[in-house]
């Protein structure tokens, strides 16, 4: 927001008076706060730092011990640079003491050896500064402005990144708890080097708040949540060259200006606000489907309303013996390799073969995609006993619906996409069957969770059920839960804060070794390949730094399934 000395250096009233630097050259890039004209000795105290001092040397001290106070006293306080009028105190230059205390202070000290109003120049450069104070509202008014629009729009998360890279100029980098990153825009420099290493290098980034500059690392660092629950981290690096400034007595500016901080704190609130936000452009009847559907899986709608809507539409689920199902694509990578829209017709195309395998197995449901990868299904039967029967009729009407593995439109034959490979393979999950509405939703979000941990599954199964998941699916399905994410950090952060800055050792391999040979120290050690002596030191190590008994079974039991946690959350 300030102009530097240099810059002041170059203005017509300054060059009017033939300026010239007789000392502190490195310090020419230094901001100047404003302009202060001063002659007396002990105009240090009334000072805040910032401040370029203009003196005809009238009041300085006469003695060389007084010249060098002076020199100190002004750089302790942080001023920009002290100007010096030759003609009146001083005529053909300063003394070479004055010059010497400057430059060992690396305080710019300039001569001007014409006369010049130093009002000229005090209006200058105070408009200057008041230009870029204008500018800078301006910047910041933007920066409202675009995210607005962003928000109002519904933008993705890819094009809020770009956004905030595009105004900022600098890397943008977002994360979740675990520290995975979820988007990113290097801002022109290479991603390769920017993401090289990510998580090991974003633990030693440890900002102080909620919104903070981490001045070893130059990266200005928000969190990223709405209704008190936090689920990331937005990062921007300032300056982009990756070179920190190093702050200055009374320098304002040893962290990126304010509108860099406003942009950030934008970005993750539209970021918040989007998560929360769901677009869809179904038809009307598949939209009420999936509003039924969400709402029972969100608390959003009374059930009796939703019943009462479902029976509007001839589905009638009261006094029915009621099962979630969902469908998903065992792979996802197919959205990466046809665009968004291709996605989402590829999920619409799904849901429609799960409709079609509905209607010919002659059931009634509600059904619909419910997130950006799968269909949700809720079965109505008349009687309990038929669940099985139901289940089994519907998963081979759907064996007959062929997704075809490029389009992935439906067609009547060919390949059974629920039990074939490729990327047209479908996993078909169902929950426990519930008497009443109220509980439905507890069918729905099982069926969920066995459809995504089952992908993780190499079984050949027409329908996943509870039973056939297992705790690492669980904690697969959870991954993005930011309580799971949380608990690892709880448990595992400071060793992997460790290994971070120790990224020779790795201890977290050595707790895995020890846990999964069931604590057996001796089997431990020659899995891990070490001498038991070493061994041993690097369990000591590990206790010290999470500060747990590593014999406790409760102890060794939580850190376990942390570690499961970390593995799922670090899977793609």
């Amino acid at each position: 927001m300030f102009p530097t000395v240099r810059e002041v250096l170059a203005l017509d009233p300054v060059r009017h008076g033939a300026p010239r630097v007789v000392a502190g050259d490195d310090g020419l890039d230094r901001p100047v706060r404003w302009v202060h004209v001063a002659e007396v000795p002990d105009i240090a105290t009334l000072l805040g730092g910032g401040e370029l001092v203009l003196t005809t040397g009238i009041g300085l001290p006469a003695d060389d011990a007084g010249l060098r106070a002076f020199i100190g006293d002004l750089a302790d306080v942080g001023v920009s640079g002290l100007v010096v009028e030759l003609g009146r105190r001083y005529l053909s230059g300063v003394p070479r003491v004055m010059a010497a205390a400057a430059d060992r202070r690396g305080l710019p000290l300039v001569e001007l050896r014409r006369a010049t109003p130093f009002v000229r120049i005090t209006e200058a450069v105070h408009a200057l500064i008041v230009d870029a104070q204008l500018t800078e509202l301006r910047a910041t008014e933007e920066i409202h402005q675009r995210f607005n629009d962003l928000s109002v729009e519904g933008a993705d998360t890819a094009e809020v990144i770009r956004q905030a890279a595009e105004l900022s100029g600098c890397p943008v980098v977002l994360e979740n708890l675990s520290r995975q990153v979820l988007g990113y825009d290097p801002a022109g420099e290479s991603a390769e080097l920017l993401l090289d290493g990510w998580e090991q290098h974003s633990r030693r980034i440890r900002p102080a708040g909620r919104t903070a500059y981490d001045l070893d690392s130059g990266w200005l660092v928000t969190t990223v949540g709405a209704r008190g629950q936090d689920w990331g981290r937005l990062l921007l690096r300032w300056p982009a060259s990756g070179d920190v400034p190093s702050a200055q007595a009374g320098e304002p500016t040893a962290g990126p200006p304010t509108r860099l901080t406003i942009l950030i704190e934008r970005a993750a609130s539209t970021l918040a606000l989007g998560r929360l936000i769901r677009r869809d452009a179904e038809g009307l009847e598949r939209q009420i489907h999936r509003t039924l559907l969400t709402a029972l899986l969100d608390h959003s709608r009374p059930v009796d309303e939703v019943g009462l809507r479902a029976k509007a539409l001839g589905v009638v689920l009261d006094r029915r013996h009621l099962v979630g199902v969902m469908v998903r694509h065992r792979a996802d990578d197919a959205a990466g390799e046809v665009g968004p829209e291709g996605a989402q017709a590829r999920l619409r195309d799904l849901a429609e073969a799960v409709g079609q395998a509905v209607r010919e197995a002659k059931l009634t449901a509600l059904t619909s995609a419910v997130d950006d990868h799968s269909v949700g299904a809720l079965l109505a039967l008349a009687d309990p006993a038929a669940e099985d029967r139901a289940l089994s009729a519907f998963a081979s009407a759907l064996h007959r619906v062929r997704l075809d593995a490029g389009t992935g439109r439906v067609s009547t034959a060919g390949v059974d996409p629920a039990r074939g490979a490729g990327p047209a393979a479908v996993i078909v999950a169902a929950g426990s069957g519930v008497g009443s509405l109220r509980e439905a939703r507890r069918s729905l979000v099982e069926a969920r969770q066995i459809a995504e941990a089952a992908r993780r599954d190499r079984r050949d199964l027409p329908i996943f059920r509870l039973p056939h998941v297992g705790l690492a699916g669980l904690l697969h399905l959870l991954r993005d839960e930011p309580r799971l994410q949380t608990f690892v950090e709880r448990e595992l952060g400071t060793l992997l804060e460790y290994d971070a800055r120790h990224p020779r050792e790795q201890l977290l391999d050595t707790l895995r070794a020890y846990l999964e040979q069931g604590r057996n120290k001796s089997a431990a050690a020659a899995a891990a390949h070490l001498s038991r002596p070493a061994f041993y030191e690097r369990l000591a190590r590990i206790a010290r730094i999470l500060d747990v008994d590593l014999d406790s079974v409760e102890a060794a039991l939580s850190l376990h399934v942390a570690l499961l946690a970390l593995e799922a959350v670090r899977a793609p």
